[in-house]
């Protein structure tokens, strides 16, 4: 090897040194926390976030659970029906019903028969419903947070959200809230 190569090969390795120890510098230690973007407001999606989120929250984990999206509707009130103020977000929210009690199944919804089967099971199972889970969750700690953004969108208010949930957020927030979680999930 030519005393240039050597220089070069030498001058590369120094160069991944830096990146590496520049990388090391700027690493965000991660807490004993779980951040769980909740998109999907179907069944099969609101019970394994809210079975999630109530189990870490028991094990003493900080536990922020960001509702956008589809997943926003699981955390409407359940009298709350139609919203919006105009015809489109109006419709939204018809095809979309508010609460987790009134969600559907993504697959197998048979007409109402699938969902009734799986709380069916999961009540001879002594499994939790998810607006149970959410209670427990938000009473271990748990952060609840809407996203503002599809707020807007949907044209959904503070009043037609369930009680005891954090202030609205942004993207922007709810990404440093993924950055400082040992666990970040997307369901």
């Amino acid at each position: 090897m030519s005393a240039t190569t050597e220089s070069v090969a030498l001058g590369e390795l120094l160069e991944r040194v830096r990146a590496l120890e520049e990388a090391e510098r700027s690493r965000v230690e991660k807490k004993n926390k779980l951040t769980i973007v909740a998109w999907g407001g179907d069944l099969d999606r609101i019970w394994p976030t809210t079975i999630l989120a109530s189990t870490a929250a028991a094990s003493g984990m900080e536990v922020s659970v960001f509702f956008t999206f589809w997943g926003l509707f699981a955390i409407v009130k359940p009298e709350v029906r139609i919203t919006g103020e105009n015809w489109m977000q109006k419709m939204m929210s018809v095809m979309n019903p508010g609460s987790a009690r009134r969600a559907k199944l993504s697959r197998y919804h048979f007409a109402g028969a699938g969902p009734a089967m799986l709380k069916k099971l999961a009540r001879e199972h002594q499994v939790a419903h998810p607006e149970e889970l959410l209670g427990l969750a938000k009473d271990l700690g748990a952060r609840l947070i809407p996203c503002q953004m599809t707020m807007d969108l949907l044209g959904l208010k503070r009043e037609d959200l369930i009680d005891g949930l954090e202030e609205p957020i942004g993207a922007a927030t709810a990404l440093l809230e993924m950055r400082e979680a040992a666990i970040s999930l997307f369901i």
